[in-house]
């Protein structure tokens, strides 16, 4: 019956997609935790792990990969902070809350990657936590959304080209 209808007739599938922006947004205010958990792991060890009577985070090879993901990380929780903001404003928020998601999931993602290599063959011994940290950075990747279906919102909503499938 219209008494039990929530909102306006015909805009529930919009509804839904509204109500799937703070999820988003928590999924990639989580993906920029872990991120930060993985580079600063990775730091420590790069700071603390000696070859050749010295740390090997005194190698670049191993500065600037942490020193991107640290930038790529930071660039993204900027994002998430927009999109939170304009989610509590009560503003339309669905290309920042994508933008968001889409950019910590794959910030997140590259900095476990460079965490498990940084360590080196440790970085896959369950000792050193960074193996699970890359596990857990492919939820963030692939859910609730996937990386294709934001760059295809992006793409349609934002730039208005046509639709892709």
């Amino acid at each position: 019956p219209e008494a039990d209808r929530i909102g306006e007739e015909g805009k529930g599938f919009q509804y839904i997609l509204h109500g799937m922006n703070p999820e988003r947004i928590l999924i990639a205010s989580e993906c920029v935790g872990l991120g930060r958990c993985a580079v600063q792991r990775a730091a420590k060890y790069a700071n603390e792990r000696i070859v050749f009577d010295r740390p090997i985070g005194q190698n670049q090879a191993i500065q600037h990969p942490l020193a991107a993901n640290w930038m790529a990380l930071e660039a993204a929780n900027l994002m998430v902070f927009k999109a939170a903001w304009l989610y509590d404003q009560g503003k339309p928020c669905g290309a920042e809350a994508n933008a968001s998601k889409y950019l910590a999931a794959e910030a997140c993602f590259d900095a476990c990657q460079q965490a498990v290599m940084t360590h080196g063959g440790f970085g896959y011994a369950k000792e050193y936590h960074v193996e699970r940290y890359l596990r857990e950075s492919l939820v963030g990747r692939i859910a609730p959304v996937s990386p294709q279906m934001i760059l295809c919102f992006i793409a349609e909503r934002v730039l208005g080209l046509p639709k892709s499938y």
